[in-house]
C-alpha cells in the first residue's frame, strides 16, 4: 500500500501516524515485525520520522474480496486508491448474504473498480438508494470502520415523511432490537442496541408530506424507518413501517462527508454530483 504522506502527517514516525489513525494494535505489530516497509524507495521501519511528499510503501496482509462478479457497472461518485463512494440502487442489496450471490452492490462494485479487495465500510437497506463508502485496501478498510465507528464520518439523508407540519430538529435516542412477531422487522425495544438518529431540517413538499434532512450517529438495521416511525411520521411508501402497498421507499443516502485519512482533504459527495 502506498501513502504519499500529507501534511497533516509532516514530521510524525511512521507509527504515530498509524496510532493518531487508530489503526488496530494487531495490524500495527504485524507491520513493527515486517521488513517491508520503506520511504521512498529506501528500507525503513515504523519508528521512521517521515516527511510530507515521502512515498511511504507498506505491507498489507495477502486479502482479496470473495464476491463473484456480477458484470454490471457500479455507479462511481469518488475513487482514489485507497477507497471509493458508489450508488446503491433501489432494490439491490449491499452485499450478498451467501457468496454464490451475483447481483448485489458488491458484486457489481468487484467487477467495476480496479481493486482485488472491495469491502463496504457500512450498509444501506435493500429498499433505499444512496451512497455507500468502499474500502479498497485492507488498512484503509480498518481506519474506515474507526472512522465511522466514532463518529468522524457524516452520513446525511432525506426523507419523505407523513406529516402535515414540518418537523422540528431534534434527536431521536431510541435503542432497536428485532421484532419477535415479524422475523424482517425492527423496534424500539429497552433491550435494543443504542440507535441515535438526528433530525437537521424539514420542509412540506404538499399539505401531507414532509422533506426530511437526516443524520446518523449509529447504523442500526432499518434505524430510519424505525425511528419516524416510533415518532409518528413513517417514510412514505414503507411496506413494513406505513402500511404501503407499493414498494417506493421515499428515503435515500443523500451525502457523506469527511476527513481523508490518507490525504489532505476533506471529501464531500452527494447523490447530486
Amino acid at each position: 500500500m502506498k501513502i504519499i504522506i500529507p501534511k497533516k502527517f509532516d514530521k510524525f514516525t511512521i507509527e504515530d501516524m498509524f496510532k493518531s489513525l487508530h489503526l488496530p494494535k494487531k495490524e500495527l505489530h504485524l507491520l513493527r515485525m515486517s521488513k517491508e516497509i520503506t520511504v521512498n524507495d529506501e528500507q525503513s521501519h515504523l519508528r521512521a520520522t517521515i516527511s510530507a511528499g515521502d512515498i511511504l510503501n507498506v505491507p498489507v496482509l495477502e486479502e482479496t474480496s470473495q464476491y463473484v462478479s456480477s458484470y454490471r457497472l457500479a455507479e462511481v461518485k469518488y475513487e482514489d486508491e485507497y477507497l471509493a463512494i458508489v450508488v446503491k440502487p433501489k432494490g439491490v442489496k449491499t452485499h450478498p448474504n451467501d457468496m454464490n450471490e451475483a447481483n448485489t452492490l458488491m458484486n457489481h462494485v468487484i467487477y467495476t473498480l480496479d481493486s482485488d479487495y472491495t469491502e463496504p465500510v457500512h450498509r444501506l437497506d435493500q429498499e433505499t438508494v444512496g451512497l455507500v463508502l468502499i474500502a479498497k485496501h485492507p488498512i484503509a478498510k480498518k481506519v474506515l470502520d474507526r472512522m465511522l465507528e466514532d463518529r468522524e464520518i457524516t452520513r446525511t439523508y432525506k426523507a419523505q415523511v407523513d406529516s402535515l407540519l414540518p418537523l422540528k430538529p431534534q434527536t431521536i435516542d431510541m435503542p432497536i432490537g428485532k421484532d419477535k412477531f415479524h422475523p424482517n422487522k425492527r423496534r424500539v425495544s429497552p433491550t435494543g442496541q443504542r440507535a441515535i438518529t438526528h433530525i437537521l431540517e424539514s420542509h412540506m413538499l404538499d399539505e401531507h408530506t414532509a422533506e426530511v434532512e437526516l443524520k446518523l450517529d449509529t447504523g442500526r438495521t432499518h434505524q430510519i424507518r424505525v425511528h419516524l416511525a416510533e415518532i409518528g411520521h413513517p417514510v412514505v411508501g414503507d411496506p413494513l413501517y406505513n402500511n404501503s402497498k407499493l414498494r417506493q421507499l421515499k428515503l435515500h443516502s443523500y451525502k457523506i462527508e469527511f476527513e481523508h485519512p490518507f490525504k489532505d482533504e476533506i471529501v464531500t459527495v452527494t447523490l447530486d454530483d
